[in-house]
């Protein structure tokens, strides 16, 4: 080498070296906090994060744990959306914040908060979470993996196969179907839509419904409303969706399911699909499955069961008669983070007919379902989903069965219902209250009911009347959010005539008591005496 190619050399590496080293400060200042709390070679004994130890620390602190959170904290800091918004950072900015920072965000958005984890939180069909479902929760989004392929999530997906295999033998179906967990009741029930299509017209897939005869689908008056929206989905028009009358509990009656059907028939339309209910939205009926198979068999018209709510009576010997005919049914739709406190969302999708999800939503990705892999593919689980990006949601699951175990879950199921039973003849019995005559039957954990003020109590019942009584609940449900002791919802139920009336719906997780039914009626009655 010459002095001068030498000298050249030199100078280049010097040169290397100097935009190597602004580029490491300049890496150091950017990426300070994730260095500081992620160390890359951290050893055995130290953290591996920083701000995920803040977070433990916060819920732990705060007890955010169902049958852990202290029963004399608010329910809820109620903000109005606009203050909300002056409350909190939104802005994102060019640098990141620092821990504390997040910290300190952490703590605020933890305050604002609705505690679905306190006991008198009864606002919704969900509540608070099982904490060894929120560990299986945390677990499986620590390792974020996507539930498609077995190559990429092996114990997550045999983990889920054995589940949902699990799941159809309470539901009586043994070693039949097949199965998937989905984002939610509704697109489960969406599934089973599509599922109900496929099987009695498996050449819309692929030639569209350009040409076909209307395609119907009958559902109770009573059902959720995602049936409607599965219908906008899928094409066929949410007129093409027949509301079928209910008895008094609000139960599909099986001889108006058939005239239904008849009629759509007369009208040259094609009926394809029933939505049952076991534990509907608002009254909490479970229609009779034997009654409503033996109609769709008669018709051939699938049969699916929305089950999100009600299902889990499954759990209980006692109550799995309410879920009686199950073992005909072709798919079922139950969602354990409603009634047994599964973190959300969790909600299994199960089909009878072993190959009819794959045949219904399958697109053959080759950069993903290759069949040459060299494992057994059958366990490559995506081409069956409609989605191809899957959360691990039947790990928190399982794991929260594994720790509790068939005895616990039947116990608080059984205790669920008991408490509802409590609730109905307190309710009953109790001055200025009164059931809503719909629930004088009811089989789930609904309950609904008015309260009368002393100043309408024993006034003749006019269509005046009743247009106070249909103020007293909302103003109720604002002073309780606004003070922070009670969430309970209310509504009206326009088809049978009944005005705003309190809907309690009463879960297993947190564990409910007499104590808390007995505090429900007591600060209704405290806040609406007056009014």
């Amino acid at each position: 080498m010459s002095l001068h190619t030498g000298f050249q050399a030199k100078r280049a590496i010097q040169s290397l070296l100097k935009v190597s080293e602004r580029e490491l400060q300049h890496n150091l200042k950017l990426h300070s906090r994730t260095l500081k709390t992620t160390p890359i070679m951290a050893n055995n004994n130290e953290m591996a994060s920083a701000i995920l130890q803040k977070v433990n620390d916060i819920v732990q602190k705060n007890k955010l744990l169902s049958d852990h959170y202290d029963v004399n904290k608010k329910v809820v800091d109620f903000e109005h959306p606009k203050d909300l918004q002056s409350l909190l950072p939104l802005d994102i900015g060019k640098a990141g914040v620092s821990d504390e920072e997040l910290e300190k965000i952490s703590e605020d958005v933890v305050k604002l908060s609705v505690k679905t984890c306190h006991p008198y939180f009864y606002n919704q069909l969900y509540h608070g979470a099982d904490e060894y479902g929120v560990a299986g929760s945390w677990l499986s989004d620590a390792l974020n993996t996507n539930i498609h392929t077995f190559e990429v999530a092996p114990a997550f997906i045999i983990i889920e196969h054995h589940v949902l295999g699990y799941i159809r033998k309470l539901f009586g179906w043994g070693d039949q179907g097949d199965g998937i967990f989905s984002p939610g009741g509704s697109l489960s029930n969406m599934y089973g839509m599509m599922c109900g299509r496929h099987w009695k017209f498996p050449e819309l897939k692929s030639k569209g419904l350009f040409g076909h005869p209307p395609l119907v689908a009958f559902t109770s008056e009573e059902s959720h409303y995602s049936i409607v929206k599965g219908a906008n989905w899928l094409g066929m028009g949410v007129e093409n969706v027949v509301k079928v009358k209910t008895d008094e509990g609000g139960r599909m009656i099986p001889e108006e399911l058939e005239k239904c059907i008849l009629k759509a028939q007369s009208e040259n339309k094609a009926p394809f699909f029933v939505n049952a209910t076991s534990g509907s939205t608002v009254l909490g009926a479970y229609d009779d499955l034997d009654a409503l198979a033996d109609v769709c068999k008669k018709h051939s018209v699938w049969l699916h069961v929305d089950a999100c709510w009600g299902g889990s009576a499954i759990l209980s010997r006692n109550l799995k008669h309410l879920m009686k005919g199950s073992e005909k049914v072709d798919s079922i739709a139950w969602n354990p983070h409603k009634m047994v406190g599964a973190p959300l969302q969790t909600s299994p999708f199960i089909v009878r007919h072993k190959g009819m999800l794959h045949q219904t939503n399958s697109a053959n990705a080759t950069y993903l379902f290759q069949q040459d892999k060299f494992y057994d593919v059958s366990f490559d689980t995506g081409d069956k989903s409609v989605q191809c990006g899957r959360k691990v949601d039947a790990f928190k699951l399982w794991f929260m069965l594994k720790a509790r175990g068939e005895d616990y879950m039947e116990d608080m199921v059984d205790n669920t219902f008991a408490q509802a039973d409590y609730l109905t003849e307190l309710v009953k019995s109790k001055p200025g209250f009164r059931l809503v005559p719909a629930y004088e039957t009811r089989q789930c954990t609904n309950v609904g009911f008015w309260y009368i003020p002393p100043r309408l109590q024993g006034k003749e019942e006019t269509e005046e009347w009743w247009g106070e009584m249909e103020k007293i609940a909302p103003k109720i449900k604002e002073q309780m959010i606004m003070e922070g002791s009670l969430m309970i919802g209310y509504q009206p139920l326009p088809y049978k005539n009944l005005k705003n009336f309190f809907r309690m719906v009463i879960h297993g997780v947190p564990r409910p008591s007499q104590e808390n039914m007995d505090f429900v009626v007591n600060e209704i009655e405290r806040i609406g005496k007056d009014l």
